[in-house]
C-alpha cells in the first residue's frame, strides 16, 4: 500500500486565484506548486477542486492507474461541443467500445494516406485561399492554420473537396467554434438562455446547423459506405461493434462533431506556435529550411525528417494543446502519497511536466535538438495526454502538423514583425477544446 501523506490545502479566496487562472494560466501553476509543493489543488468554477501533480512520478501514477476507476470529470466544460456520447467524455467498456470502433481510422497506412490530402490542402491556402500570400502582405497565422487544418479535416473526415457542401461546412464549423466563446467554456452558469438574445442562444443555433449537415451526411451516405472508403465517415459507417451493433446516428454525430473540434483547432494551435518559434530562432529556421531542402518531395519523405520531428516535439513541449489532463475517480486511490476519495478529481498539469527540472534542461527555451539528444518517455513527454486515454488522433494530429509546416516553409518565406520578434510571447488562453495564443501573430510575406 502506498504511503500516504497529509492533503495540501485548496486555495482560499477562490475567486481571486480562478482570475489569476484565467489571465495567465502557466503562470498561476508554477506559482501554486511553489507555494503549496506537488501535489497541489486548485479550484475551478462550478467545478470543485482537483489534485494536480506536474511530475514524472506523478505522471506515471496517472496514467497507470486502474483504467475501470477512472472517468472523465462531470461535468465536463466542453461537453457543449462534443456531446454526451463523444470518446472524450464516455468511460468503462462504454470508453473500450467505442475506441475500438475509431481507432482503424488512426491507423498508419491510413494515415499516411492523408499525405497528399494534407499537402494539397496548405497548397491550396497559398495559391487560392481567402489570404494574399504575395510579397509585403501580413498574413493571420491564427486564421490560415485555422483555414488549412478546416481543410483536412472536412475531407479526412467527410471526404468534402470542394464546392456547396465545403462551403456550407466551412460556415457552420467556423460560427460554431467561434460562438463558443471562453466564458461559456469556464463558467456553465452562463450556459442559459435568454429569449433567443444571449450567448448560450447563439451556440445552440450553430450546433444544430453543423448537426443538421453531419445528419444529412449520414442519412445520404448509409448503405454506400465501405470500410475501404478513403474518409472516415465511410469507415464509421461500415464498422460495427463486437456484438454486431451500429452506433446510433445521435453517436455517429458526436464522434464526427469531436474529431471536427479535436482534428481541427489543436492542430491549428500547434502550427501557429511551431511558426512562431521558429522564427525568433534563426539558426533553428535555417537548419530546418536546409534539412527540407535535401529531402524528396513526397510526404512520407517529408514526415520522417529528425530535425522536422524535433521542431514539431519542441513545440509540444512548451505548448501542449490541451494544458491539463482531468481523471475523476470512482474508488479512493493516491497521487503522490495524498488520498483523493471516490468522486474527485486528479490532474495532470502537462506545462510543469514539460518544464521539470530534472527532465529537461533550460526548459524555458525553444531548442529542438534536446529530441535528437535522447528520447524522453511517455511519463516526460506527453502533449496528447497518456493511459488508456491517449488522445485516438495523436497519430494524425502528428503527422499533419509535420507536413503542413514543412510544406509552408518550402513555399514560402515569412518573417516576424519586431514586436513579437523580440517581445514576450503571447500568453496562451483557451480556444473552445485546445488553448493557444491570447492574440493572433501576424507574419509578413517576404518571398
Amino acid at each position: 500500500m502506498p504511503i500516504e501523506t497529509a492533503a495540501p490545502a485548496p486555495p482560499r479566496l477562490f475567486p481571486l486565484h480562478a482570475l489569476a487562472a484565467g489571465l495567465d494560466f502557466e503562470r498561476y501553476f508554477r506559482w501554486r506548486r511553489a507555494r503549496a509543493g506537488d501535489p497541489f489543488y486548485v479550484r475551478f468554477p462550478g467545478f470543485g477542486a482537483v489534485l494536480f501533480t506536474g511530475t514524472p512520478d506523478g505522471a506515471r501514477e496517472l496514467f497507470r492507474a486502474q483504467a475501470n476507476l477512472l472517468e472523465p470529470p462531470r461535468p465536463n466544460p466542453i461537453e457543449p461541443l462534443v456531446g454526451p456520447a463523444s470518446l472524450i467524455l464516455t468511460s468503462g467498456a462504454r470508453h473500450r467500445r467505442d475506441r475500438t470502433l475509431l481507432a482503424p481510422a488512426f491507423h498508419g497506412a491510413r494515415i499516411r494516406a492523408y499525405g497528399e490530402l494534407i499537402e494539397a490542402a496548405t497548397l491550396d491556402e497559398i495559391d487560392g485561399g481567402a489570404t494574399s500570400w504575395r510579397p509585403g502582405t501580413r498574413i493571420d497565422s491564427r486564421a490560415v492554420a485555422r483555414s488549412i487544418t478546416l481543410r483536412v479535416i472536412m475531407e479526412a473526415v467527410f471526404g468534402v473537396r470542394a464546392g456547396e457542401r465545403r462551403i456550407a461546412y466551412t460556415a457552420a464549423i467556423t460560427e460554431f467554434l467561434t460562438a463558443f466563446s471562453g466564458p461559456l467554456l469556464l463558467a456553465p452558469a452562463l450556459r442559459r438562455g435568454a429569449f433567443g438574445r444571449a450567448p448560450w442562444d447563439r451556440f445552440v443555433v450553430a450546433r444544430e446547423h453543423l448537426d443538421r449537415l453531419i445528419q444529412a451526411d449520414l442519412a445520404e451516405r448509409k448503405g454506400t459506405a465501405r470500410q475501404d472508403d478513403s474518409d472516415i465517415l465511410g469507415l464509421l459507417l461500415s464498422t460495427r461493434y463486437d456484438d454486431g451493433t451500429a452506433p446510433t446516428d445521435a453517436e455517429l454525430g458526436d464522434q464526427l462533431r469531436t474529431l471536427l473540434v479535436a482534428g481541427h483547432e489543436t492542430t491549428a494551435t500547434s502550427l501557429v506556435w511551431a511558426l512562431y518559434h521558429l522564427h525568433r530562432a534563426p539558426e533553428a529556421l535555417r537548419r530546418l529550411r536546409a534539412e527540407l531542402g535535401a529531402a524528396g518531395d513526397s510526404p512520407t519523405d517529408l514526415a520522417g525528417l529528425p530535425y522536422l520531428d524535433a521542431v514539431c516535439q519542441e513545440t509540444l513541449r512548451l505548448h501542449p494543446p490541451v494544458p491539463i489532463v482531468l481523471r475523476r475517480v470512482t474508488e479512493p486511490v493516491t497521487l503522490r502519497g495524498v488520498r483523493v476519495p471516490a468522486g474527485d478529481t486528479m490532474g495532470l498539469a502537462l506545462p510543469l511536466l514539460h518544464s521539470d527540472p530534472d527532465t529537461w534542461v533550460d526548459a524555458a527555451r525553444f531548442r529542438p535538438e534536446r529530441f535528437l539528444d535522447r528520447r524522453y518517455g511517455p511519463f516526460e513527454l506527453a502533449p496528447y495526454g497518456g493511459g488508456h486515454r491517449r488522445c485516438v488522433g495523436a497519430s494524425l494530429a502528428d503527422y499533419e502538423l509535420r507536413i503542413v509546416l514543412a510544406t509552408l516553409l518550402r513555399r514560402v518565406r515569412l518573417a516576424l514583425p519586431s514586436r513579437y520578434a523580440r517581445g514576450r510571447a503571447p500568453l496562451s488562453v483557451p480556444h473552445n477544446i485546445a488553448t493557444g495564443p491570447h492574440r493572433s501573430i501576424p507574419f509578413d510575406v517576404v518571398e
